[in-house]
């Protein structure tokens, strides 16, 4: 299974890639949607059309994407909101299922602690991955989410097969 990661922006967009092979996790691409300098209505088109590429080459069974977050700045809140609209509108078009979890649940999924902070979760994404390289936040926390899912799908595989094995 192939799963794309998406961590929405106003000005950049995170995104990563990662296969489930053979019971193990494997990176496949990462890096951000950086949109121009135009209106912002121009800059959910960056972003609709890059990741319309993305998907387009890379072919992902399913998109991840950080529920939306209440936010004190109610004019950056309302942004995310647009460009995540943006994402699951796309995700739609590409006909993908879409998952959403807590920024919680994936930091705990990640590093067993709900309230780690951004470099903690980059690190253990590259570990994780077994990267060596330094990447940004945005394409950490897009990798973050989909590894986040594929650690769900295998628990969830794993309580279907014990289901059959009761039953």
């Amino acid at each position: 299974m192939r799963i794309l990661g998406v961590d929405p922006g106003s000005r950049m967009t995170g995104y990563g890639i990662v296969e489930h092979v053979n019971g193990r996790l494997v990176h496949v691409d990462h890096g951000a949607i950086k949109t121009g300098v135009g209106t912002f209505p121009h800059r959910l088109v960056d972003v609709q059309e890059n990741l319309s590429r993305l998907i387009q080459a890379h072919v992902p069974n399913a998109m991840v994407v950080e529920e939306a977050f209440y936010a004190r700045n109610v004019q950056s809140a309302l942004k995310l909101g647009h460009v995540r609209g943006v994402v699951l509108l796309t995700a739609a078009l590409h006909k993908i299922e879409v998952y959403e979890y807590s920024p919680m649940e994936i930091k705990k999924a990640l590093t067993g602690y709900g309230s780690a902070e951004k470099e903690q979760l980059r690190y253990m994404v590259c570990a994780l991955l077994q990267l060596d390289r330094v990447f940004s936040l945005d394409a950490s926390d897009a990798l973050a989410a989909a590894i986040c899912h594929a650690h769900a799908g295998q628990f969830h595989k794993c309580i279907q097969n014990e289901k059959i094995k009761i039953n």
